[in-house]
């Protein structure tokens, strides 16, 4: 064989296979960029889906929230018509709204539960001959162990809200405090906002 036909044979050969997809080397690039597209394309949507998934979460958590309001704030008008005060206590009495310590929610938060529901030592059960204004299911009750429902040894600590908070419930300004939003009683949660001043993120009775 020539050198002639060598060459014609090597360029025939070299055409034939940039006619089937180029030389295995540059296929395997071709695959692995591939790969890496597809790669990030469905992060891009676990990321899309994730983040569609935690706002109707928190939406759902709001409305849930405005109607456990809503209930409680009838629970305590009922509780005003047989007793002709609101729902009030030591402690809800100095809870300021605007305080930066959620902690501070708590015992306000308890008193209230134990006063609508009829459950003075706050094991989860209304006091026999008590008048119970609202029921509260166990997921809405904060104890010590959310695991086992409340008991004597396991006492309701404070009302929970739908973000795992306990609401806030104050008589500061109707017992003529400094602080506080309306003259009969204010009643909230932080949502997934913080405590303090900044209440844009909070669901609120004012």
């Amino acid at each position: 064989m020539c050198v002639s036909d060598s060459v014609e044979a090597a360029v025939s050969a070299a055409a034939n296979r940039k006619d089937a997809g180029g030389t295995p080397a540059a296929t395997a690039a071709f695959t692995l960029i591939e790969l890496i597209v597809v790669i990030a394309v469905i992060v891009i949507l676990a990321g899309l889906v994730l983040s569609t998934v935690g706002y109707v979460q928190k939406k759902a958590a709001r409305s849930r929230a405005e109607t456990e309001i809503a209930a409680m704030a009838a629970a305590c008008e009922s509780y005003k018509a047989d007793n002709g005060v609101y729902p009030s206590s030591g402690p809800t009495d100095l809870l300021d709204p605007t305080t930066t310590n959620l902690a501070a929610y708590n015992t306000p938060s308890r008193d209230l539960y134990g006063l609508i529901s009829g459950d003075s030592d706050f094991d989860g059960t209304p006091n026999a001959g008590a008048r119970s204004y609202m029921t509260f299911k166990p997921n809405s009750l904060l104890r010590g162990n959310m695991s086992n429902p409340p008991s004597l040894s396991n006492l309701v600590t404070a009302l929970r809200d739908p973000f795992g908070n306990s609401y806030g419930y104050s008589t500061m300004k109707a017992s003529g405090g400094a602080n506080g939003f309306n003259p009969t009683f204010d009643l909230w949660t932080v949502a997934d906002g913080a405590a303090g001043t900044d209440q844009t993120k909070w669901v609120k009775n004012w």
